[in-house]
């Protein structure tokens, strides 16, 4: 036990043959339980973890028949911790990017109830992120900014790292079969974790790449994370705001949203007026048109404002 908590780690792992003992055998002596889910793997990765758990009693091989996505496998671990009892489970992947080191400052804001989650952050300093590409940092800016808005959590960094630990209430709470299968599972988490109002925080630390290879194709991913994010977006509104409470903030949304794309549609229109034959009123038509628009960014900034005043009255950040 680490202070008097029982610890369990998640080990999702597809295609890890190469990396998935020694991500084993790197994790910490203090932790109890350790949930190796291999998720319908075509290489050796399940044998291996099979034949690791014979040398090492802390380790569950858990075998999905069908591949079902990263987001998929850490449910599966996070289930059977709910089962076994765990305080606290963590995930570590298989390909042994999370630096074992670490995972003590990841536990401790959980056991002094500071908040209930906890995540990487590879993000904080030009030193932390080395070994990052620019590509995969580009990214990952693109889709903090995303994520701070459908979230809620509007000083959270990093959400697509992996690297997190989560309070068995928390686990409790959220509805585990609801989250995202495959990779946007943690982005899909937050969002969830913010409508039930639990507290999460950043645990700054280097990134760690070494022989892993990235499944992640960021050309196409930013575009379905997009989508998942706009989704969560409505949901968290409609959940937090509507459901189990209320906020004017919705119809700032709303109407911002709405007059945004009038004055959009507007200008556009004017445009065309502009080019084509007829009278010329691109000015007075561009002029109300950007008034319009204006207006409509006014009020999702508002919004917004409204929203990080949620965030610091409710779930505070640590």
């Amino acid at each position: 036990m680490y202070r008097d908590h029982k610890i369990a780690v998640v080990v999702p792992a597809y295609k890890e043959e190469l990396l998935i003992e020694e991500t084993l055998s790197g994790i910490p002596d203090y932790v109890d339980v350790i949930y190796a889910v291999e998720d319908c793997s075509p290489d050796r990765t399940g044998e291996i973890i099979d034949n690791y758990a014979k040398k090492d009693p802390r380790v569950v091989p858990i075998h999905h028949e069908v591949n079902g996505g990263v987001g998929a496998a850490i449910v599966s671990g996070y289930k059977k911790a709910l089962e076994d009892g765990i305080d606290i489970a963590a995930v570590m992947a298989g390909d042994n990017q999370m630096d074992p080191a670490f995972l003590t400052q990841l536990l401790d804001p959980l056991i002094e109830v500071k908040c209930d989650y906890t995540m990487g952050n590879r993000l904080m300093s030009p030193v932390f992120r080395q070994g990052m590409s620019k590509w995969r940092f580009f990214g990952n800016s693109i889709l903090t900014m995303l994520t701070k808005i459908a979230s809620g959590y509007w000083q959270m960094v990093d959400p697509q790292n992996g690297y997190t630990a989560i309070t068995g209430r928390a686990l409790e709470r959220i509805s585990l079969n609801a989250i995202y299968p495959r990779y946007g599972y943690c982005n899909d988490i937050l969002v969830r974790l913010n409508v039930y109002g639990f507290r999460v925080k950043n645990i700054p630390h280097p990134a760690r790449y070494d022989r892993e290879v990235s499944g992640i194709r960021y050309h196409s991913y930013i575009f379905k994370l997009s989508m998942l994010l706009l989704k969560d977006f409505f949901w968290r509104l409609k959940m937090k705001y509507i459901v189990f409470g209320f906020h004017p903030l919705v119809f700032f949304y709303f109407f911002g949203a709405i007059l945004s794309v009038i004055g959009l549609a507007a200008a556009v229109f004017a445009l065309w007026e502009k080019l084509g034959p007829g009278y010329n009123l691109l000015f007075v038509h561009g002029i109300l048109a950007f008034l319009v628009f204006m207006m409509g960014m006014m009020f999702l900034l508002f919004a917004m404002l409204y929203d990080m005043e949620q965030e610091r009255n409710t779930n505070g950040w640590y």
